[in-house]
Parts: C-alpha cells; structure tokens; sequence
C-alpha cells in the first residue's frame, strides 16, 4: 500500500460518505475523475509541486476545474489544499470508485484476448464471472495478439489465464521444475 493511498482514503472515505447520503454518487465520481485528471497534468504537477500558498493553489485548481465541481467539490479541494494534499487526488479518486463499486456491488474485469471478441463471447464471460463473483460486472476489452489464442481476464485480485501464452508459461515451468 502505497503512502498516497494512505493519505487518500480518510478523504475518499468522507466523499463517499457524503456522496451516499445526498445521493449523488455518480455525480461525485465525475467530479473526482475529473479532478483527479487535472492533479496529474504535468502542467498542474508543477504548479502543485511550486510552493504555492495554499489559498492559491486551491484558487488555480478550482479555476481550472471551472463548472466540473459543485459548491461540495469545491471544498474539498480547499480542505485538500490547506492540508498539502492535491497531490493525493487521483489515489482518492480511485479509492472513492473502489467503495462505489463495492457500493453497487459492480467490478470492472479486463479481458485481453488474442483476437477481438464478439458480442455473444463477451456475454457469456461476463455470465460466468457475475456468478462466480456475485457482482455486476463491467468489462473491458483489449487485444493482445501474443498471447496466440485464448483469453486472461483479470478482475480486482482475481486472474484468470486461459491464453496458450499462459499454457505454454506453466508447461516450461513444470518442465524446467
């Protein structure tokens, strides 16, 4: 667990928090998405990374971020701000889109096949992972022609690797043991 992560999740906690009881949890995670980008612009790095007053920094930040926050947001950066803490934003974000999908009970898995699925494949692996996970799942896809043939599907801790690539991986390993 990185240090950042650490310094994020007290303020994801309280967005997610305030986010649940005002009903607004895509609204928030729009917010932070959004703002979480803006922390990780090498522009605004260098400008967070200066030795700007805190007043400052948060008046340059919400002025980049214009219309995206609401009055809530708003403070948050400042909060943020006062505490030294923009840097921190984008493991915020991330901590935050982790509780609203334990939330909504939802997971996002990746798919990385050798070739582009079709809609009938991607529906029965996202069958089979929502029974298995017991959550609604969101997937991702991409393609990676070196795996040869075959799927590996990662979602939250859980890996699976049915490529040849993979096989062909354990084989030697087996063979070499």
């Amino acid at each position: 667990m990185s240090d950042m992560t650490t310094i994020a999740r007290p303020y994801a906690k309280a967005a997610f928090d305030f986010a649940v009881e005002k009903g607004e949890l895509a609204q928030w995670a729009e917010m932070l998405t959004f703002a979480g980008a803006v922390a990780t612009n090498d522009t605004m790095q260098d400008i967070l990374d200066s030795g700007y007053a805190a007043d400052k920094l948060a008046e340059i930040f919400v002025s980049v971020c214009g219309e995206q926050l609401d009055e809530f947001g708003l403070n948050l950066i400042k909060v943020m701000a006062v505490n030294g803490r923009l840097n921190a934003l984008p493991d915020v974000c991330g901590e935050f889109m982790l509780m609203k999908h334990e939330h909504e009970k939802t997971i996002e898995a990746m798919v990385i096949s050798a070739i582009v699925l079709d809609k009938s494949q991607l529906d029965a692996i996202s069958a089979k992972l929502e029974q298995r996970l017991a959550r609604k799942v969101m997937l991702t896809c991409s393609v990676d022609e070196t795996l040869i043939a075959g799927v590996v599907i990662r979602a939250g801790d859980l890996v699976i690797d049915n490529s040849v690539r993979g096989k062909l991986n354990r084989l030697s390993d087996t063979l070499l043991s």
